[in-house]
């Protein structure tokens, strides 16, 4: 009778370039440093700006066009939010990144107000569709406060509006909770009421009261 042949023990196969894989990463994340999120400076600065028509919501730029740098001589402070270029009024500065998290975080709900000059004479109805949201490419917007406001005491703009002869304009304060890009020149476009000229009066608390065009104070961190 011929031998039956013996049974080798089977091993299960292993995937030498998965464990590898495995090893390096639990080594990575050893070697790597935490990331402690950066300290809170030991006094809180706030700045309240008066940005002019023209200006970057920024300290530098490629291009040599006029920046925060060429206004504001504080170390370690940073815009919280911005204002486009072609706007004026209000931007805050600060040191505090808890801070500047706050006041731009959508989930803040943080109102500004801006005065807004339009073409023409918006109706009741125009403006309460303002009131209650309009659509816009990227979705509805949240109801806004809206009224007609007298003239407001500017500085003059560099250069100034362009108005067309024989068409009135409008002054606007409009106060809303949502930051999206261009939101207040769209809101206006929409219900075919351009926006000529745009001031941010208020974030918060604060205002724009007694600075004028250019020039900054340092205030509380109460927002």
């Amino acid at each position: 009778m011929g031998t039956q042949p013996t049974r080798q023990s089977q091993k299960r196969p292993t995937n030498k370039s998965a464990t590898s894989i495995t090893r390096r990463r639990t080594a990575l994340r050893k070697s790597k440093p935490f990331n402690k999120p950066a300290p809170e400076p030991s006094q809180t600065r706030v700045i309240l700006f008066n940005k002019p028509f023209d200006v970057l919501s920024q300290f530098t730029d490629d291009t040599n066009r006029a920046t925060l740098k060429n206004f504001i001589d504080i170390p370690e402070v940073y815009a919280a939010g911005r204002l486009d270029r072609d706007s004026e009024g209000l931007l805050v500065l600060t040191n505090n990144g808890k801070l500047q998290a706050k006041i731009t975080s959508p989930k803040a709900n943080t109102s500004k107000t801006y005065w807004v000059q339009v073409e023409g004479e918006p109706s009741d109805k125009q403006l309460e569709q303002l009131r209650n949201g309009v659509e816009l490419k990227d979705g509805m917007t949240l109801p806004a406060q809206v009224e007609v406001m007298a003239s407001p005491e500017l500085w003059p703009r560099n250069p100034p509006i362009r108005e067309r002869k024989n068409i009135p304009t409008t002054w606007l304060a409009i106060s809303i909770s949502e930051g999206r890009n261009r939101q207040v020149r769209r809101m206006t476009a929409h219900i075919g009421h351009p926006t000529l000229r745009l001031v941010r009066y208020r974030i918060g608390n604060w205002t724009l009261d007694g600075i004028n065009s250019g020039q900054y104070k340092e205030v509380s961190d109460h927002v």
